[in-house]
């Protein structure tokens, strides 16, 4: 994907071209708060010292014609359409990829809409096959990403919904798998890890501990369903009593019977 050109100057020198990195369209936006052109808020964003307000914009100039004017979808002056899809709102000018406007979120979301729901309490669209099947955490969108520390609900990268209901951006998900399974906020399993605790299971009965390890015990606390048991120490792993995950953490130490000694 080409790299979006650095504007310089009062109007930004932006070389006359349809749209950026970040969204494809013909015109650039007259930024409220220092006056200058840029094509979207990203590329502002980049090169200014503050924020450009999406909400706030109110003149965009034409690509081809350089007509300044107000924020509309087409040019007034030549007839430029400044996108397939335009929201009066946000002022977002991009290409058709079924876009919608949702007014709970107040910005603008990548459809279309009807395989998207609201999730009032979690404060964000989700995809409709989560609808009445994810745990919801209040207001969950408005915190920021746990891998790079960057925000979620206006990210133009998608949100992956974990089993604990916490949100990552789905690139650092990606990554994130790559290295371990665990939510970095809750320590949860990220995903269905069943058939993996199988494979411990053999592992565990194919892995005897020396004798003097036999009749020794741990209380754990078990990440994937905050439960507490008490279970036979092993080097492998130690299983939770109540739901079988070996996401568990050593809650106490190793003892030996004193009848068993």
């Amino acid at each position: 994907m080409a790299s979006s050109e650095r504007e310089d100057g009062a109007r930004g020198q932006v070389q006359r071209r349809r749209g950026c990195e970040h969204y494809d369209r013909g015109c650039l936006l007259k930024a409220p708060c220092c006056d200058k052109l840029y094509t979207c808020r990203l590329c502002h964003d980049n090169n200014e010292d503050h924020q450009l307000d999406r909400f706030k914009v109110k003149e965009v100039q034409c690509i081809n014609c350089e007509k300044i004017q107000r924020a509309q979808q087409t040019c007034e002056e030549c007839s430029t359409l400044f996108g397939e899809y335009y929201c009066s709102v946000c002022h977002l000018f991009d290409k058709d990829k079924k876009q919608y406007h949702c007014e709970n979120c107040g910005i603008c979301r990548i459809g279309p809409k009807e395989d998207f729901f609201h999730c009032l309490k979690c404060n964000l669209c989700l995809a409709m096959n989560l609808q009445g099947k994810h745990k919801c955490i209040e207001n969950v969108s408005r915190q920021d990403c746990p891998i790079c520390l960057e925000d979620i609900h206006t990210s133009r990268i998608v949100a992956h919904v974990l089993p604990c209901g916490h949100l990552l951006h789905r690139t650092c998900y990606e990554e994130m798998v790559k290295e371990g399974y665990r939510c970095p906020l809750c320590m949860h399993s990220a995903f269905d890890m069943s058939r993996y605790w199988r494979q411990l299971d053999d592992e565990v009965a194919q892995t005897p501990m020396p004798s003097e390890y036999q009749n020794m015990t741990v209380d754990i606390l078990c990440n994937d369903c905050n439960g507490r048991s008490t279970v036979q120490f092993h080097i492998v792993g130690m299983k939770c009593n109540i739901c079988e995950s070996y996401n568990t953490a050593q809650a106490g130490g190793c003892r030996i019977s004193i009848d068993q000694q």
